[in-house]
């Protein structure tokens, strides 16, 4: 009976092994842009990371906070209005200099309509659309290269993976493909009162951001950032401006 069992096995393997042999790979023709890229999909699809400014958090930190898009194409106000709720954890890891962070969009509620379709190339695209669904998740693990108070400016490596947990690929909100990135952020407090309570600091961010387009082939972007924050006493308040460029230049 067990000679059997491995018999059939091993008939199963080579079978397998066959099918996949059979399948027919071809090499990936550049000169075709996918049209996997942020501008054919919701703003969720691989959203601009949020900028780090060159520091590393010593406490644990959970986040729950929203955002709000809208989009035109046409002569109406609003051809894509999205509105999401992002969940978001950061964890010291044995040591203030690394955090495993994790965030991802819980629920993103979204209404497009025949212009935003018709560009997305979704099934059915001359009505509009309303939905509610999940994003991807992110794991990133952020490490303190060089110390503000021992170098006189704040250095931080992030490594991120993206998920392809998302559902939503038919109606264009999301890649259901994976992805990573890689940034260095830069930082220092150019004014900090005696106390530490108020200070106002800058930061720079450069890095290298990819994602799965088709089988064989990836887009390849340089991100890049900016930023500045003012900080007193428990209140807070910063802009930045940040995104990044593929080579497909969608």
């Amino acid at each position: 009976m067990c000679r059997t069992s491995y018999f059939i096995v091993l008939l199963l393997f080579s079978m397998l092994g066959i099918s996949h042999a059979q399948t027919l790979i071809l090499k990936p023709d550049l000169g075709v842009p996918t049209l996997v890229a942020p501008a054919y999909f919701g703003p969720n699809a691989f959203p601009v990371p949020d900028m780090l400014d060159g520091t590393t958090s010593s406490d644990l930190r959970v986040e729950l906070y929203g955002d709000a898009f809208s989009c035109s194409m046409t002569s109406q106000p609003t051809d894509d209005v999205t509105l999401d709720l992002f969940a978001k954890a950061t964890i010291p890891l044995f040591t203030d200099r690394v955090n495993l962070v994790i965030w991802m969009p819980v629920v993103e509620w979204f209404r497009s309509g025949p212009a935003v379709n018709r560009v997305r190339r979704v099934l059915d695209p001359d009505r509009w659309i309303t939905g509610m669904d999940s994003g991807d998740a992110y794991v990133s693990t952020d490490i303190l290269i060089f110390d503000e108070r021992k170098c006189g400016c704040g250095l931080v490596l992030r490594a991120a993976l993206k998920s392809a947990s998302g559902n939503s690929f038919g109606t264009a909100r999301v890649y259901d493909a994976p992805g990573y990135f890689f940034d260095f952020a830069a930082g220092r407090n150019i004014v900090e009162s005696a106390d530490g309570r108020t200070m106002f600091r800058i930061a720079l961010s450069t890095g290298f951001l990819c994602w799965q387009t088709a089988n064989g082939r990836q887009n390849d972007a340089v991100m890049y950032g900016a930023l500045a924050s003012l900080k007193t006493g428990p209140f807070k308040a910063e802009v930045n401006y940040g995104g990044y460029v593929g080579w497909e230049q969608n």
